[in-house]
């Protein structure tokens, strides 16, 4: 069979020009992580303070929001011309979408870079957050919807595909790997309603200088309206990694199709109303909506924990297929040293980790101890830094042969490097959440806070070498990747023959799975329903400003009463 690029040149052209975009971003970012924690630390300082921050905001910004996105459109473009067997309906709109994204991309990052000329009356220090009252260059909003755009465009095109197929194929269900595309997209959808109304009407009108002022605390709603989505809009193609990759990888066959399919509706109905669990600690929102959102937030928890159970049979099965016996000596059998695999075995490991401080983030009484500290900056290093970083780096071993047609240059180098990213990021986060219960504050460049405790957690300058030790170690994976992906794809010598990847069935399959599921229409009213009764008396009581809509005894009856009738409009 041949591969992805034989099969579908012009698809598999998009796929490489995403990743491409993909690993620029996460080289501009990756290089801002070890001046950031030599400053912070304060090993080798060469920046201003002031300039840390233009430093902080480009990180979070190249790597949240352009690695993860640009990464994720080129994978969910291949899976669904791969899963429908069937090219894109037009290929000039798919470079459209593409397009846009690139564009918006270099707006934004024009802003940010200016920061580090002092000549240029242009700058975006305002973190990946973008929090008002800081106030960017106006190219700086119009770029992020620009972007925001282009990855609407890209849904429709995936959608249209999908329909196309759907008429040919009547009665069938979806093909797992488009389904999971589809769930994804229509919660990125919902999600990004909240951050498009912050930039195009409140952000972006304020910076031109066309309203005088802006709500802070609306606009922070807002963006967490999308902020907590958008972390499962980057794990969603992680977990697809770990659903359809995996198994493969390990010699066996999915667990269950049904279970992966339930999974990926969860998130799509549970995701977008646990936003102000962000925002325990701000005084506007009254502490019945923050334990609505806390409560949410929880519910969380079933998607992960299924696909834990679903992961791990299904490695498991892989392994005693290669002859692996007992409870445990099965996980002796696993390809170890095939680098795809194992970064994604312990990428996914890191996520459980994640999940244990992930849910201390979402219990108020322990969020109070752990807000705004160098905790959170940990967490986020598990999630988006290891189980989607590590997941996507480890899975480029095995996807850029299906795009070039040329095998990786070396295995060992990419088991080298995923390792080194394990190892360097169990310190740096390890010690960012000690650091953290410490008291340690997150969002500053002064390293001068000599904290005293004796909690256990070890000493202020014990922490600050793990630190900058970890951040050196991810450098140096960093690099090793980087070394390792340019030969393979620019490799000019002969091309070795690479054949097509075929992904074998689940053992329980898509034949099993309820017909409802199908029905996304269903699901995603259900998510808007969710929703309203999230939001629409917090952000009610922000613009009413009076505070009686922020009075929870007399929210709940209307919070019921609307209940009722968006349920009954949805029947």
């Amino acid at each position: 069979m041949a591969v992805f690029a034989d099969r579908y040149p012009e698809e598999a052209r998009v796929v490489r020009l995403a990743l491409a975009s993909a690993f620029l971003a996460l080289f501009l970012g990756g290089l801002m992580g070890p001046i950031q924690a030599l400053h912070r630390t304060g090993y080798v300082q060469f920046l201003d303070d002031s300039t840390y921050y233009t430093v902080l905001t480009l990180h979070g910004v190249a790597l949240a929001l352009l690695f993860t996105i640009f990464f994720l459109v080129g994978f969910f473009h291949w899976a669904v011309t791969d899963s429908l067997d069937r090219n894109a309906e037009s290929t000039r709109f798919s470079l459209l979408w593409y397009g846009m994204m690139v564009l918006g991309a270099a707006m934004s990052a024009v802003t940010i870079l200016a920061g580090f000329v002092g000549q240029v009356d242009m700058s975006a220090d305002v973190l990946f957050t973008f929090y008002a009252p800081l106030q960017a260059h106006p190219l700086f909003y119009a770029g992020l919807a620009v972007f925001l755009i282009g990855t609407w465009l890209a849904g429709v095109d995936w959608f249209r595909s999908w329909y196309h197929w759907k008429q040919a194929h009547p009665g069938e269900r979806t093909p797992l790997r488009t389904f999971m595309v589809l769930t994804t997209m229509l919660m990125w959808y919902l999600a990004t309603a909240g951050v498009a109304i912050a930039v195009v009407f409140f952000l972006l009108p304020w910076s031109l200088g066309l309203i005088g002022s802006v709500n802070p605390l609306l606009t922070r709603t807002l963006f967490w309206f999308f902020g907590h989505p958008v972390v499962y809009f980057w794990l969603m193609p992680v977990y697809m990694l770990w659903y359809v990759i995996l198994p493969k990888l390990a010699g066996g066959r999915l667990f269950s199709d049904p279970l992966a399919r339930i999974v990926f509706v969860l998130f799509l109905v549970l995701s977008v109303p646990t936003g102000i669990h962000h925002q325990y600690l701000d005084p506007g929102i009254a502490e019945g909506f923050k334990f609505l959102a806390m409560t949410n937030t929880m519910f969380l928890l079933l998607p992960s924990l299924l696909t834990a159970f679903t992961v791990v049979a299904s490695i498991e099965h892989g392994a005693r297929q290669r002859g692996g016996e007992g409870y445990l000596g099965w996980l002796g059998a696993l390809p170890w040293r095939n680098p795809t695999f194992t970064g994604l075995a312990l990428a996914g490991l890191m996520f459980a980790a994640a999940g244990f401080s992930g849910m201390v983030n979402a219990a108020m009484n322990l969020n109070y101890v752990v807000h705004n500290t160098l905790w959170v900056v940990g967490h986020f290093h598990l999630t988006v830094g290891t189980a989607v970083a590590l997941s996507f780096m480890a899975a480029t071993y095995w996807f850029l042969p299906l795009l070039t047609g040329r095998e990786i240059f070396s295995e060992r180098m990419g088991l080298a490097q995923v390792l080194l990213w394990f190892v360097g990021m169990v310190m740096m986060s390890n010690a960012m959440h000690r650091a953290g219960m410490a008291g340690v504050p997150r969002r500053t460049a002064d390293p001068t806070y000599d904290i005293a405790f004796e909690s256990g957690m070890g000493t202020i300058s014990e922490l600050r070498l793990q630190i900058a030790l970890g951040g050196v170690i991810l450098t140096l994976s960093l690099a090793l990747f980087f070394a390792n992906l340019l030969i393979s794809w620019f490799d000019v010598g002969e091309t070795r023959a690479a054949t097509g990847e075929t992904l074998p069935p689940a053992l329980s399959g898509p034949e099993h799975a309820p017909a409802v599921l199908e029905n996304l229409r269903l699901w995603t009213a259900i998510a808007i329903v969710l929703v309203l009764l999230t939001y629409v008396l917090p952000l009610a009581a922000i613009v009413d400003g009076s505070g009686l809509l922020g009075n929870i005894d007399r929210a709940v009856p209307m919070l019921l009463d609307l209940g009722r009738i968006a349920l009954e409009v949805v029947a």
